[in-house]
Formats: C-alpha cells, structure tokens, sequence
C-alpha cells in the first residue's frame, strides 16, 4: 500500500479493534473502496462519541439521556441489582426474560496483570448506590475465569458487612447437552451447584 498513506491510515485503525488482524483489515477496506455510499457509516460513526454516553446511576450506555431505561424504569424490582461486566452483558440477561431488577456496569475486571485494579471500575460506585438504595439481593452476574472469580470474591469481601444477600448465577452443563461432552471442571461445579427436588 506504498504511495497511499489514506489507506495505511485506515488499516491501522481498523487493526486496533478487537478481533481485527491485517487481513480482516485489508478486507474491510477493500469492501469500504467498493461501497458506493459510506456516509450513513460515517454519520453513526462521528456521533457515537457524542450521543452515547454513560448512564450516571448504573454506568450501562445511554443516548443523550442522563440515565439509561433500565434506571429511570420504576416498575423494576428495586430489591435486586445485578453486576456485569460490561454493558453487552446486560442485554444478553434481558433477552432471558427473567431478570427484572437494576443493572450495575463495572467496565471491567480486576486483572493485576493488566494493571486493572479496583480504582479501574466503578466498585466504589456500586458500594454507594447499595448504601443508598438499600437492595436486598445482588447477583454478581460476572464470567466464571480467574479474573471473574477473582472479582466476585473481592466484592464478596467488600459488602461482607453489608445486609445484602450476594449470589452468582448457578453454573454447569448446558440444557440437552450429553455429559461425555462436558469438561471436568464444568461437570465439578454441576455438581458442586446442584439443584434439589
């Protein structure tokens, strides 16, 4: 791409997303070059920045707004708050239909290894609202990996005084799954998180 410095621009960009290497980048912008009209692409692209910020209660995405719908929603369950890590995670709850209580967003987890300590995320934020809220019950809603695992027990410790039940969604084998093909560590904790009739 020698001579073309407005394309070398445009595949380092693209390469700085996640999931994106050289060759996703050079598709990508092989696409862009055939594509008649970028400009509904470009117009979503410059006001995201603007229109899209964070809610100031739960610290999910908001458009233009000072808080998102789940927190200005009043018929929500105001006994339950549950903890993601990322704004995505809760739309992915909403789409069971079962959870009908407030959000918290972290932005993260705690990963010293990328210098991602707990001043990094919104914890502190998340122990004023409980004080202030008075929820009875918070799910800690967090992918079960070292860094997860490592979060949630952090939080555990930090509410631990608190008068708030804490729990984390049960985990295990997947609904009309066949055992033979489940990891020992997933079948462990099926049968660690085991159910009573």
């Amino acid at each position: 791409m020698k001579g073309l410095p407005l394309i070398q621009s445009l595949m380092f960009e693209l390469k700085k997303l996640p999931g994106i290497g050289p060759r996703s980048a050079e598709r990508l912008v092989q696409y862009f070059l055939k594509t008649e009209d970028l400009k509904s692409l470009s117009s979503i692209l410059s006001n995201l920045n603007h229109k899209i910020k964070k809610c100031k209660e739960c610290f999910s995405f908001t458009e233009e707004k000072d808080l998102c719908s789940f927190c200005e929603d009043d018929s929500r369950n105001k006994d339950l708050i549950c903890v993601v890590e990322q704004a995505f995670d809760i739309f992915r709850i909403e789409n069971c239909g079962i959870f009908k209580g407030y959000y918290h967003v972290l932005h993260g987890v705690l990963s010293p290894l990328n210098h991602i300590h707990p001043k990094d995320l919104t914890l502190k934020q998340l122990k004023e609202r409980v004080l202030k809220k008075s929820f009875k019950e918070m799910i800690l809603a967090i992918d079960s990996d070292l860094e997860g695992d490592t979060t949630a027990l952090y939080i555990m410790e930090s509410f631990k005084e608190l008068d708030i039940k804490i729990s984390r969604p049960a985990l295990g084998i997947p609904l009309g799954s066949d055992l033979s093909f489940v990891d020992n560590k997933t079948l462990g904790q099926a049968i660690e998180n085991r159910s009573y009739f």
